[in-house]
């Protein structure tokens, strides 16, 4: 814990420079921004595994911290909130040794830049083993704290149902290899209508990522879906 905590501290020990795009999460009820979720990019744009290729084990930590200053700093910059709106944050839970230790710079940045904590969504998805004890105590810190939470890619992991069944975040991000070609396919409406219901029964918003045609889109309308994602 104390080498961690020394790789992270006051947001050093990430070398390589980057930078943040903002893809917009879209209220198709109302046809605003709902959110813009901040994704990582080279300082000139360059795509995000050229930045995350170089995270490791010595080094992660200091990375998901620098991640949260870096877009809530971005986003005030371009004042992505007057409308509204909410900054989407993707966090890496075996970056977080103790959840509200770690959120000190977070609070810092949104503190210093007048950004809204209740306009932050902290987001996770499985990219490694994951501790569903450790993931739900932070999901339920940064609740307390008044962050939003939303589990990413739910349908693509292992741990989405189990960690569903113990914890109900405010939204659910579903992959999009479900909502690809969803138009054209029977099989995966049926699995997303039931998805859907599950998530209304719990109170949970869902989120449909991934929409890049019009059938689709089209098929979600259908359905009732409010919050999307995607090229379209």
């Amino acid at each position: 814990m104390s080498t961690g905590c020394q790789g992270c501290r006051n947001g050093g020990g990430f070398a390589k420079p980057f930078s943040m795009a903002f893809q917009p999460i879209v209220d198709i009820s109302s046809g605003r921004v709902f959110a813009h979720e901040a994704l990582v990019r080279g300082p000139n744009g360059e795509g995000a595994n050229t930045i995350l290729s170089v995270v490791d084990e010595t080094n992660r930590y200091a990375f998901d911290q620098m991640c949260r200053v870096k877009a809530i700093e971005l986003a005030a910059s371009l004042r992505l909130a007057d409308d509204g709106a909410c900054l989407s944050i993707n966090f890496m839970p075996n970056a977080v040794y103790e959840p509200r230790a770690c959120i000190k710079l977070t609070l810092e940045a949104a503190t210093r830049t007048g950004f809204p904590l209740d306009r932050i969504i902290f987001e996770f998805t499985e990219t490694e083993k994951l501790d569903v004890t450790h993931v739900m105590n932070i999901m339920a810190t940064y609740k307390e704290i008044g962050f939003r939470t939303a589990i990413d890619d739910f349908g693509a992991g292992n741990a989405g149902l189990a960690l569903l069944a113990q914890y109900q975040p405010d939204i659910v991000k579903i992959d999009m290899d479900l909502i690809r070609g969803i138009d054209r396919n029977p099989v995966k409406r049926s699995i997303l209508r039931h998805i859907l219901r599950l998530l209304e029964e719990l109170g949970v918003t869902p989120l449909c990522e991934g929409i890049e045609t019009i059938g689709e889109l089209g098929v979600l309308q259908d359905f009732g879906v409010r919050l999307i994602q995607g090229y379209l």
